[in-house]
């Protein structure tokens, strides 16, 4: 059984967003029987593993919780949350798993995403494999490029080698519940609109702190586009600008040298 316990990281020293704060509260309010831990550099060595201490040299600190949330609840057990996740009812009724995960719906279709939030009982051992992953890449890549993979790629693939189908409904790989966009993502990341139904616990806020501005403004005007068009269209007219994208930047590379 899953401990009450809800976990989530702030690294960085800087204070937490007052909507953070509110989300937070709303954690304590809909689960008054749970230990709620911050975790930071007080409490958590983030140099425990290579690809987590590049990444806290380059400040990108949504990277570094990429590995502390799988280390943290394969070390303590419990659930695993994003600070920009908004509950919407107790998460009393997931404690009966070994562990537990959502699906969202993006860019690339279905996908696993750990940071929608996630739980385990003690030593897991699916969550120990996720963060060992870590163990086997670095963030910053030897020409100085940062490896900005999100943690929904390695979790997907992972999971995908054990049997998980890139279907919106729910799975049970490896003894991981697996459940489907409406309980953890209602949310549709490329419209921005929410979908909710009875069975969400939960809305994922999409904060993407960890991409640069230019990644922010386009997810903004993709998403614009998205509502007007519709998506079929408005992927189009993302792939177009994805690929002006990929030149530009190129062309920029081959400047500097």
């Amino acid at each position: 059984m899953i401990p009450k316990k809800i976990h989530y990281c702030w690294f960085g020293g800087n204070e937490l967003p007052e909507e953070y704060k509110n989300y937070i509260a709303q954690w304590h309010e809909l689960c008054p029987e749970y230990e709620i831990i911050q975790w930071d550099e007080s409490n958590y060595d983030v140099k425990k593993n290579n690809y987590m201490k590049q990444a806290y040299e380059q400040k990108k600190w949504s990277f570094v919780s990429d590995y502390a949330g799988f280390d943290i609840i394969y070390q303590n057990g419990g659930i695993y949350l994003d600070t920009d996740v908004e509950l919407r009812k107790s998460l009393d009724h997931l404690l009966n798993s070994k562990a537990f995960m959502g699906m969202e719906e993006n860019e690339g279709g279905v996908s696993v995403n750990p940071g929608l939030g996630f739980g385990a009982e003690l030593h897991n051992q699916v969550i120990k494999d996720l963060r060992d992953i870590y163990e086997k890449v670095d963030f910053v890549k030897k020409d100085g490029e940062l490896n900005i993979v999100a943690i929904p790629v390695y979790t997907t693939n992972y999971l995908a080698n054990k049997g998980l189908l890139k279907k919106n409904e729910y799975q049970k790989i490896a003894g991981v519940d697996i459940y489907p966009t409406e309980y953890f993502a209602p949310m549709d990341f490329l419209t921005g609109e929410s979908n909710e139904t009875e069975k969400t616990v939960s809305i994922h806020h999409y904060s993407a702190l960890w991409q640069d501005n230019r990644s922010q403004r386009h997810t903004k005007i993709i998403r614009s586009i998205n509502r007007r068009f519709g998506k079929k269209v408005g992927m189009k007219i993302n792939w177009f600008f994805r690929v002006s994208w990929g030149i530009a930047r190129r062309i920029r590379k081959i400047v500097k040298h």
